[in-house]
């Protein structure tokens, strides 16, 4: 019941809001009386925290099915941002920008998780695209993760809600222009091409 409850209040805070959700609007959605949720979840900031995480495992489980896929690492990002256009499609505003407004020291956690296991990833998808020959190997990796995250991060704390899957790509684009090779860039332009037909 409880992973139910995570999951129906993680769709209602993405598409309604985090601040305007109510635990009267979970429980009637749950059809089921407001003592039986405060059983589960003593509060709402409880349900926010665990709502989250349980949000990070899910976009933390895609990503590995996707990188499992093993396609080149231009492609692999791209199919990323598929996921997460799709996963959060539903969503009114920026889930982070909700968070970090409505509840500061969640979203201080909720990214330092996230800085951790995505750094990890990109580090990963790095490496591989200079193996094969997509990125440039004279390039400080390190560097480059911490510009690409500010970039993200910055769209997610400040863009509204139609202009966010826009700007993620172009900021995608910028990432990549700047570490790719030839090689690199030719497959990025395919990779822009399909991602926008």
């Amino acid at each position: 019941m409880k992973e139910e409850i995570l999951e129906k209040a993680g769709e209602m805070f993405l598409k309604l809001g985090f601040k305007s959700v109510t635990m009267d609007d979970i429980a009637n959605e749950m059809a089921m009386s407001k003592k039986t949720l405060y059983k589960y979840f003593k509060n709402k900031e409880v349900l926010v925290e665990e709502s989250t995480s349980m949000m990070h495992e899910a976009c933390h489980m895609g990503i590995q099915m996707i990188t499992d896929q093993g396609y080149n690492p231009i492609r692999e990002n791209f199919e990323i941002k598929k996921m997460f256009k799709e996963m959060f499609k539903n969503a009114d505003s920026s889930p982070i920008f909700q968070l970090k407004k409505y509840y500061p020291k969640i979203h201080e956690r909720v990214m330092c998780k996230e800085m951790g296991a995505f750094s990890e990833c990109v580090k990963q998808n790095i490496n591989r695209g200079i193996e094969q020959g997509y990125y440039r190997e004279q390039i400080d990796i390190d560097l480059c993760i911490q510009f690409y995250f500010a970039i993200v991060f910055s769209i997610h704390e400040n863009a509204e809600t139609e202009n966010r899957p826009e700007f993620e790509v172009l900021a995608l684009e910028y990432h990549t222009r700047a570490i790719a090779t030839e090689k690199g860039i030719t497959e990025l332009e395919n990779q822009l091409l399909n991602y926008t037909s």
